[in-house]
């Protein structure tokens, strides 16, 4: 499949989307997250879910299936970037409201940006997943060794430029999903 890798990138976003959902129960009755913490999810928010993982669709599956024939400013890859750029103003903010929360423990804006960003977050994967990405693996059914080879580029670049690996992102989220597990019901 060629957008194997990208399913992959959500399943690690999901699961950093859980922990931070595990949180707010916790902000909300008083209980400090140290600010390591919450440094760690502000950097994978912003370095691994934009940066690398939104990067890899602009830079990589979207110009493919323009290439296939899919408008860039109408349609599905249309709307995937208008909500990218969502995505990036309210991970901006909730990094805004985290330096207010780390410095004066007012928790109350970090909650609510939390709440709308992995709301948006998890409207938008699903589109991705069950919509835009079953389109992907139409249209590129006959690239997905160049397609695969091609992300797989983009998301080296990526995390080479920021001096990560996907290793340590992949243990971070493990990491969060233990410490604040999401508690069903």
């Amino acid at each position: 499949m060629s957008t194997e890798s990208l399913r992959q990138d959500h399943a690690l976003i999901e699961k950093v989307l859980k922990a931070m959902w595990a949180t707010i129960p916790l902000l909300q009755n008083g209980t400090t997250i140290p600010e390591p913490i919450i440094s760690q999810v502000i950097d994978f928010t912003k370095n691994f879910t934009d940066l690398c993982h939104h990067g890899k669709e602009e830079g990589s599956l979207f110009p493919e299936l323009e290439k296939k024939g899919m408008p860039k400013d109408s349609g599905p890859i249309a709307i995937m970037l208008m909500e990218h750029a969502l995505t990036r103003k309210l991970a901006a903010r909730m990094e805004e409201s985290a330096k207010t929360y780390v410095t004066t423990g007012n928790a109350t804006q970090l909650i609510t940006d939390m709440q709308e960003y992995i709301n948006h977050l998890i409207q938008h994967i699903w589109k991705e997943n069950n919509r835009l990405f079953e389109m992907a693996e139409m249209a590129l059914r006959n690239d997905v060794e160049r397609i695969n080879t091609e992300l797989s580029n983009v998301e080296s670049e990526k995390l080479k430029e920021l001096g990560k690996t996907r290793e340590a992102y992949e243990k971070l989220a493990e990491d969060l999903a233990k410490q604040f597990p999401l508690k069903e019901g």
